[in-house]
């Protein structure tokens, strides 16, 4: 593929740049190529040609990284897993891609049923002014990540070597995003989670560099000190992370930052506003796309000076990128009017191939629809939005965070954007469904703070909303749950109520 190749010079033309910035120690592009060939010599001399799902136990250093390219100019995939996670939950990932062969830069012995590659030992010193990939890897699979799934079981989502260069043409396309090699990115996502894809991928072509967070630092505490320290240029962030630094918000004045993009959640207006602030020269993406279509499918530019679109206190999720085809859709995955709520379906050369190994769940989120005399598959995201008269995207809520209260169908985020309208303090509020003893659902409030006095929140919401929709729960949490990867843990957050 063509970023393949792309990767590949720009690793040779920016020799003796920094690649990287871990754990307070630069690292190269040539020191990259060092261990990305010295990889690449034991994929070839231990691992069959055959063999295309190699296992990755994923560190925040430079050998973690330098197995990915590694594992993509061998035209292989990289199955990565969580040393933290336990280890049945990584050894379900590993039985069903029927991986053999891992590579471990820190092995601890939990997975020596495998065939262990210590990437920590592996270097070339041979001629490294050449840089060639194997052939065209075309439609074969460049990673499986795996995400929680209904079953209890892990949910593979396969993404092909053609599904990212969808993404790049994509991204290449759009003109007010273009990093320079100057540019110094932060890295801030789990390498099991999809954004970090777009938070190494994009960097690397570039030739810029990539600065990561130590796996048991404090997220948004390292964040800030890079900011300040580093003088970062570009930010790849879920909204939830600048939910913590919002107390340093008086503190922060970045005027090297150029780009701040967001995705893997609701960017609330009030938010992204105050957060714009801390940012004088920095332009503001709110990036739409779930794991299964190679994470970017669209964008809402944040203006500064103008007027932004929003729904329920949420900048709308915008239009979508090149080649990328929106649906929004009914039940019976038929295309409902401009300004009718829907599901919001995406189709297009960035759509992963269907889940691995699970015919029954592609059955019920991939689709077939004719539009505009061609037949496009779609995929159903969960996601509940419309579209309005200038084509943009107003984000509504989870199809699943739709919850039922006594027969009427409730949005949780409107319950939200209402408590923040009217509530005086600046934290963190999420609405959520809790079961009675009766196994009812009723609506809970879960405040991330002390106590303080919510009578006059109360009161404003029953003014707003009819009774079912008035919240019977609240907990007041001095630090939500998160996942991994910084997003508020819902699940999890039920576990606070006791009714």
């Amino acid at each position: 593929m063509k970023f393949i190749q792309q990767l590949a010079a720009s690793i040779l033309n920016y020799r003796d740049r920094i690649a990287f910035h871990i754990n307070g120690v630069d690292y190269t592009y040539a020191q990259f190529l060092y261990k990305i060939e010295g990889i690449r010599g034991s994929i070839r001399s231990q691992i069959p040609d055959d063999e295309k799902l190699i296992g990755l136990v994923t560190h925040d250093d430079l050998e973690s990284y330098a197995a990915i390219l590694a594992l993509w100019f061998e035209a292989k995939a990289y199955v990565p897993v969580n040393p933290k996670n336990p280890a049945e939950r990584n050894l379900q990932v590993f039985r069903q891609t029927d991986t053999s062969f891992v590579l471990d830069s820190k092995p601890d012995g939990s997975l020596n049923q495998f065939e262990l590659i210590n990437t920590a030992e592996l270097g070339d010193e041979s001629d490294l002014s050449v840089l060639k990939p194997v052939e065209d890897p075309s439609k074969d699979l460049a990673y499986i990540l795996f995400t929680s799934g209904t079953t209890g079981l892990p949910k593979g989502v396969p993404i092909t070597y053609s599904n990212m260069q969808g993404l790049v043409d994509a991204i290449d396309a759009d003109e007010p995003f273009n990093l320079a090699p100057d540019d110094r990115c932060l890295q801030m996502f789990e390498l099991t989670f999809d954004f970090s894809v777009v938070a190494y991928l994009f960097p690397l072509l570039a030739g810029a560099g990539i600065y990561t967070i130590p796996q048991d630092a404090i997220k948004y505490l390292y964040i800030f000190k890079l900011i300040k320290e580093q003088r970062l240029s570009v930010l790849t962030m879920v909204p939830s992370i600048i939910n913590y630094l919002r107390p340093y918000f008086g503190e922060i004045n970045a005027p090297s930052v150029r780009y701040c993009s967001f995705g893997g959640g609701a960017l609330h207006f009030d938010l992204a506003k105050e957060w714009s602030n801390c940012l004088p020269n920095c332009q503001i993406f709110n990036y739409y796309g779930p794991t299964e279509f190679t994470v970017y499918s669209g964008y809402y530019p944040y203006h500064k000076e103008t007027a932004n679109k929003s729904y329920n206190g949420i900048i709308s999720t915008g239009s979508p990128l090149k080649n990328v085809h929106y649906l929004v859709a009914d039940e019976n995955n038929k295309e409902v009017s401009d300004g009718i709520t829907g599901e919001l379906c995406l189709g297009g050369i960035q759509l992963t191939p269907g889940y691995w190994k699970n015919p029954e769940r592609n059955k019920k989120v991939f689709f077939n629809y004719e539009k505009n005399g061609e037949i496009i598959k779609y995929y159903r995201t969960g996601d509940l939005c419309f579209k309005d008269e200038a084509g943009d995207f107003m984000y509504v809520g989870r199809a699943d965070f739709q919850v039922k209260i006594r027969g009427y169908r409730v949005e949780l985020a409107e319950i939200e954007y209402h408590v923040k309208n009217v509530m005086k303090q600046k934290v963190n509020v999420v609405a959520i469904d809790v079961l009675n003893r009766l196994e009812n659902a009723e609506l809970a409030l879960a405040f991330e703070s002390n106590n303080f006095e919510i009578d006059y929140i109360m009161d404003y919401l029953k003014e707003q909303m009819p009774p079912y929709m008035i919240p019977s729960h609240i907990e007041f949490i001095a630090e939500f749950p998160h996942s991994l990867n910084g997003k508020i843990d819902r699940k999890k957050l039920r576990t606070y109520f006791k009714l």
